[in-house]
C-alpha cells in the first residue's frame, strides 16, 4: 500500500456521496456507512463529542434508516414537496492516514443549497472518518460543522 492515499479516489468517493444526497437516494447513501457508522452535526463550534452535548443531528444507521422510511413513506408530508439540493465540495484534504489499513480522515469545505418549500443555503466543513473497504471506502463518521451551527434553524428536512 502506498504511503499516501489516492486523492482522486477520495474525491470521487466524496463527490459520489454528494450526488446521492442531491438525488435524494438516501437508501444508497446509508449504504455508504459502516454498520456502526454515524452522522453528526454539532450544535456549537468545536463541540467535542455528541454524547455529552445536544446536537442538531446525531444519527446511527438505525436512526438514518428510520428517517429514510419516514421521508419515503407515501403519506409523508415530504412527499407533497420534493426535496432538492445541490452540493459543492472543495478544499478536500487528508488529515490522517493509516498506511497499514488505508483508513483515513478527510476534511472538506462545502456549500449546499436545499430547496423544500423555501431555499436554504448551508455552508461549513465536513470531516469524514473513512474505513478502507476493498477498492473503496465506508463512512465510519461524518461530522458536518455548519458555520452558523449555533444560530436558530428551521427544521432541517434532509441530510447535508
Amino acid at each position: 500500500m502506498s504511503s499516501k492515499p489516492d486523492m482522486q479516489e477520495l474525491e470521487a468517493f466524496l463527490y459520489h456521496e454528494a450526488d446521492l444526497l442531491d438525488s435524494v437516494d438516501l437508501k444508497a447513501w446509508i449504504e455508504l456507512f459502516t454498520e456502526d457508522g454515524d452522522y453528526w452535526m454539532p450544535v456549537t463550534p468545536d463541540q467535542e463529542d455528541p454524547l455529552n452535548h445536544i446536537s442538531i443531528f446525531y444519527d446511527d444507521r438505525a436512526m438514518m434508516t428510520i428517517r429514510y422510511h419516514n421521508l419515503d413513506h407515501a403519506q409523508a408530508p415530504s412527499k407533497q414537496y420534493p426535496v432538492r439540493s445541490s452540493h459543492i465540495l472543495g478544499n478536500i484534504r487528508v488529515l490522517e492516514h493509516d498506511e497499514a489499513s488505508g483508513n483515513c480522515t478527510v476534511k472538506s469545505n462545502f456549500q449546499a443549497v436545499v430547496f423544500y418549500r423555501t431555499q436554504t443555503v448551508f455552508a461549513g466543513t465536513c470531516t469524514h472518518t473513512l474505513v478502507k473497504d476493498g477498492d473503496s471506502y465506508k463512512i465510519k463518521r461524518k461530522r458536518v460543522d455548519l458555520i452558523n451551527c449555533d444560530a436558530s434553524h428551521s427544521s432541517i428536512i434532509s441530510y447535508i
